[in-house]
């Protein structure tokens, strides 16, 4: 263990083996953090919160603070984050609330930007990249191998699915399913099938093939969102990829983003 002199650490911290805490880190009371994690100069974490194993957290990080809500009365909720995580300079984790999940959590080998947010009650999978400026509201949901790019702006409650991609700059006030590209200013569209990102993911070439003619049928045939459902199941129910698409949009609440009449060019992502 290697805390700096300046650092004010609560003696009742739980802090793993072989943790790094520079300059200046404030750490209190309820707080773990797993070993080999290294945390930057002028770093706070506070409240229950529970970092892991290996995670880099740059200057200026605040994590575990109490959620920007007009409702939290100072209830013990928590901010738990998986390992191996880079946090980048000026990112916020705020804490749960009592009337939603209770916990914000974020899952493993995730890489937060600079002046990102995670707002209270958020749920974050694996292997997700927020670039810089990218803001999640209350009780978000992102999944897995999810890129989100930079001045991103995320309405409370909105779900991202797994391999999507979203673009600069874009605002979003309704659900993006699993494997498609979203982009746009006041609020994004889908612009077909996020393809770079299967094919780094090693998707073969049929998986990728029947995930677009899914979403041909599901979303530029003029279908009623349930009738596609209904035929997408029909033509492609063995497809466990196609399954977890309609899953998705099946358990929409706040609706599912607007198509664009345009696919984008792999170089325009």
């Amino acid at each position: 263990m290697n805390i700096h002199p300046t650092a004010i650490v609560h003696p009742k911290a739980n802090v793993g083996a072989d943790v790094t805490i520079g300059p200046y880190c404030v750490i209190g009371e309820h707080v773990a953090i797993g070993a080999q994690t290294e945390l930057a100069s002028h770093v706070c974490i506070e409240g229950h919160t529970e970092i892991g194993r290996c995670c880099r957290i740059s200057p200026f990080v605040s994590v575990g603070t109490p959620p920007q809500h007009l409702q939290y009365k100072d209830e013990p909720t928590k901010v738990c984050i998986g390992d191996h995580n880079i946090i980048r300079e000026n990112v916020t984790i705020n804490r749960g609330t009592g009337f939603g999940n209770g916990t914000t959590r974020i899952g493993h080998h995730n890489f937060l930007m600079a002046y990102t947010h995670v707002a209270h009650d958020c749920e974050l999978g694996n292997h997700i990249v927020m670039a810089n400026a990218a803001n999640l509201a209350g009780h978000v949901s992102v999944g897995n191998s999810v890129v989100i790019g930079g001045l991103v702006g995320v309405h409370q409650y909105v779900r991202i699915g797994e391999y999507a991609m979203v673009g600069g700059c874009s605002a979003l006030g309704r659900d993006v399913p699993p494997f498609v590209r979203a982009a746009g200013g006041y609020r994004a569209q889908m612009f077909g099938l996020n393809t770079i990102a299967l094919r780094r993911h090693k998707f073969s070439p049929v998986r990728i093939e029947t995930l677009k003619a899914a979403f041909e049928l599901l979303f530029r045939q003029r279908h009623r969102l349930q009738e596609a459902i209904k035929l997408a199941k029909n033509t492609y129910g063995d497809s466990t990829d196609v399954l977890s698409l309609l899953t998705f949009l099946e358990s929409t609440s706040r609706g599912i983003c607007q198509v664009s009449s345009r696919e984008l060019d792999d170089d325009e992502e």
